[in-house]
């Protein structure tokens, strides 16, 4: 009688597993900072708190900044200098995104730094204490040659070591997406710090959940397969940070009040 009923109406399925990180294990993913080394660094002291805390309770915490650090805000040069100093005392996955990539090829690639100029990467180069005027008047191969003269070996450095991916449990962690439909292992380099469509209107699971920045939303979109956290720092005066453990997500944001104070929004999201 049970399998004739079964047969009739369809057994339930089971409900699906939720996305997890492995027990014990909190993750921290940071949008895209762009300059904006005010934002990043309330941000930092959030977090620093919210790892002391879950540290009491044994727990281990990953933190991964998603790309794009530099270019459009006022201090490119601080927030690099903010992540290298805070990564030798944390353990920090930081990756590459499209502007890292611009910044690096233009020290060489003239093309390159016409497009890099174009897309904030003057921003940058006055935070390194390129004079605006100077800049103004200069041709390529000079301006080349004050990016020689002023931006610090270590910050190249620094900026060449940044990563491609990160997998954690059932996340994967990129700049700007992925090729959907194509393994892993095979994902071009070009795509994980690029790509918009097809992945941000792609509605089936990656397999993954996929955390990633490069694509500003007004407010961090949760699409099931895939999790945007670039608030737009730059201009909205939000810095968005993702905080994963076990089934659970929230969010804690560093947000300009207008007065000159920097206040920081936690959100739990229900599992």
């Amino acid at each position: 009688m049970i399998a004739y009923f079964k047969s009739l109406f369809g057994a339930s399925k089971p409900k699906p597993e939720a996305p997890c990180l492995p027990p014990g294990l909190r993750a921290y993913a940071v949008g895209d900072i762009h300059g904006c080394s005010h934002l990043l660094m309330s941000l930092i002291e959030a977090i620093e708190s919210d790892i002391a805390e879950g540290e009491k309770d044994g727990v281990q915490s990953q933190v991964i900044l998603l790309g794009d650090l530099v270019d459009r805000g006022p201090d490119s040069a601080g927030v690099v200098e903010l992540a290298r100093k805070w990564k030798k005392l944390r353990d920090i996955n930081i990756l590459c995104g499209n502007h890292e990539e611009m910044f690096l090829a233009s020290f060489t690639h003239k093309d390159t730094l016409r497009h890099f100029l174009r897309h904030g990467g003057r921003e940058t180069l006055y935070s390194y204490g390129i004079d605006r005027k100077v800049l103004t008047r200069a041709n390529i191969a000079e301006v080349q040659a004050m990016m020689e003269a002023h931006v610090p070996a270590k910050h190249r450095k620094f900026i060449e070591s940044f990563e491609d991916l990160v997998q954690l449990g059932d996340y994967l962690f990129v700049h700007a997406g992925i090729e959907p439909g194509v393994p892993l292992h095979d994902q071009q380099r070009h795509t994980l710090r690029w790509i918009r469509e097809p992945f941000l209107s792609y509605g089936r699971s990656h397999g993954l959940v996929v955390v990633h920045g490069h694509t500003i939303t007004d407010e961090v979109v949760d699409a099931g397969n895939r999790i945007g956290i670039d608030t737009g720092a730059y201009a909205s005066g939000r810095l968005t940070a993702l905080v994963l453990e076990g089934t659970s997500r929230r969010y804690l944001t560093a947000v300009e009040t207008g007065k000159g104070q920097i206040a920081i929004k936690g959100e739990r999201i229900a599992a």
